[in-house]
């Protein structure tokens, strides 16, 4: 296998079989490794998570993961962020001006990453309830359905790992105009929102009442709780809502879409979002 450190995507040796055809080619393909989260206090020093991702974006992935499991709340909170690549491996640390929100890391939360899932393994279905900082808002933000099903193509243009590889998920804002900012990939995508949101934190840009939020995958009940921990109104996916997925949107009157490909979506909460249809 070819790469270098910290480079997303890498070389590797292919038998190609089309038909009678054998031939012997290069594919590009996604990058998966682990990443250690730690944090350190004053008073403390904890190895918090690790995650499989795709190198890139190390800093916002782990502010973003922190942020939306409820350990930090604001950027007073942080002093130092520090991403580290060496043989041992790849980690973050996150020097935090005071201790962790009470709470936030107890035996409860067991957090254990993959690029599949994303946290995993938690003690207790309770245990996955985390405390929001920011309401959702309210029903004056809406967008029109015409721009909605031309955000999957406005995504696929910005998508440059997936353009090389054809196997890696992104996450992206978007308001009335359209898709707006940086499209962030991951081999897994709870990672690429937790890029998103920890990019949105260390700028300053959350509570994100004025957007929406667009992933490539599934909409599991943790995607719909990240955006509801940043504020988001609208969380809007390419492939199918969880049943957990739609009882958090209905909770927290927040608007849930799916399916959203070829022209076409399903609402399943919070239709009044969602304007002009048909």
């Amino acid at each position: 296998m070819n790469r270098k450190p910290g480079e997303g995507v890498a070389s590797v040796p292919v038998r190609r079989i089309r038909g009678s055809e054998i031939s012997d080619q290069t594919d590009i393909i996604v990058v998966e490794e682990p990443l250690l989260i730690r944090l350190r206090w004053p008073e403390g020093d904890v190895a918090v998570a690790v995650t499989m991702r795709t190198p890139g974006n190390d800093r916002e992935l782990a502010i973003g993961f922190l942020f939306a499991e409820g350990v930090i709340a604001s950027g007073a909170d942080i002093t130092t962020v520090d991403a580290t690549v060496s043989e041992e491996g790849s980690q973050v640390t996150v020097e935090l001006a005071h201790a962790p929100i009470e709470g936030s890391l107890d035996q409860e939360r067991n957090f254990y990453m993959t690029s599949s899932c994303g946290v995993c393994g938690k003690a207790s279905i309770e245990a996955i309830h985390t405390q929001a900082e920011f309401a959702t808002v309210d029903d004056t933000w809406q967008i029109n359905a015409e721009m909605l099903v031309k955000l999957p193509e406005q995504m696929s243009v910005k998508q440059t790992l997936f353009a090389g590889t054809g196997s890696i998920h992104a996450a992206a804002t978007f308001d009335a105009a359209g898709l707006r900012g940086e499209v962030f990939e991951d081999v897994g995508r709870h990672n690429a929102v937790d890029k998103l949101l920890g990019n949105a934190f260390l700028h300053h840009a959350l509570p994100a009442r004025d957007c929406g939020l667009l992933v490539s995958g599934r909409a599991s009940f943790e995607l719909v709780q990240k955006a509801y921990m940043a504020g988001c109104p609208m969380l809007v996916a390419v492939g199918a809502p969880s049943s957990l997925a739609i009882e958090l949107a209905w909770e927290a009157n927040m608007t849930l879409l799916g399916f959203l490909r070829d022209g076409r979506f399903n609402v399943y909460a919070g239709q009044q979002r969602v304007v002009d249809l048909p």
